[in-house]
């Protein structure tokens, strides 16, 4: 049927709005999938890595079990190698630290802590990561060793940390024999402890000797 004058009024202005305009907006919706399809894709990427990460690692626990190190080893560097963007990687190379710290291989524990350090995804593992590498170079003891325990110790601790990062200052102090600084330092730890219930006892008790070996009073 024939349009009447305000409906054919209302069709010209839109087909000169779409003549002016028809450009920007096909650019824009070309855009809007392009970004809706970059981002399926990302999330099946990100997907697939995962699953296939967590195969390795499952692999690298089976090798744990069997008492295979070097499958264990070579599981948690590919993990590093091929998966960095999974918490995996940074999973296997907490396990392989403390793995290769109990065969001995000290610098071997501290490459895999330092890489978690760097490369960890979740603040959690991120945390541990930095922690456990500051106790190691602690008992290492040389000049450079605190030195780079000390670089990470004056960094701004991960929340939910702060206590741990405090014990381990303490940790530094004690080592170097400088016993008031370490007792302060066990001291602020305990105070933070106290306010976070969620830790578990034995962080408590193990905090309480250090206390205890250095004079202090748990407040």
């Amino acid at each position: 049927m024939p349009l009447d004058l305000e409906e054919q009024e209302q069709l010209d202005q839109f087909k000169a709005f779409w003549q002016k305009y028809r450009n920007l907006i096909t650019g824009v919706v070309t855009a809007a999938l392009f970004a809706y399809a970059a981002y399926s894709g990302y999330q099946w990427w990100r997907n697939s890595q995962a699953l296939e990460a967590s195969k390795l690692y499952e692999t690298m626990m089976s090798a744990i079990a069997k008492g295979d190190k070097d499958q264990t080893l070579r599981a948690a560097d590919d993990l590093q190698k091929d998966f960095k963007r999974t918490p995996y990687s940074a999973m296997a190379s907490l396990v392989a630290a403390r793995i290769a710290a109990d065969a001995g291989e000290s610098a071997k524990a501290l490459d895999y802590l330092r890489w978690a350090a760097k490369n960890a995804s979740n603040d959690g593992y991120l945390a541990l990561a930095k922690l456990r590498l500051v106790s190691l170079l602690v008992e290492q003891g040389s000049e450079k060793d605190f030195a780079e325990a000390d670089q990470i110790l004056n960094e701004k601790s991960i929340i939910g940390f702060e206590a741990l990062w405090l014990e381990r200052r303490g940790d530094w102090y004690l080592a170097q024999k400088k016993n008031e600084q370490a007792k302060q330092s066990y001291q602020d730890a305990w105070k933070k402890l106290d306010q976070a219930k969620e830790f578990p006892e034995e962080a408590r008790r193990l905090l309480k000797v250090k206390l205890d070996a250095v004079g202090g009073v748990a407040q």
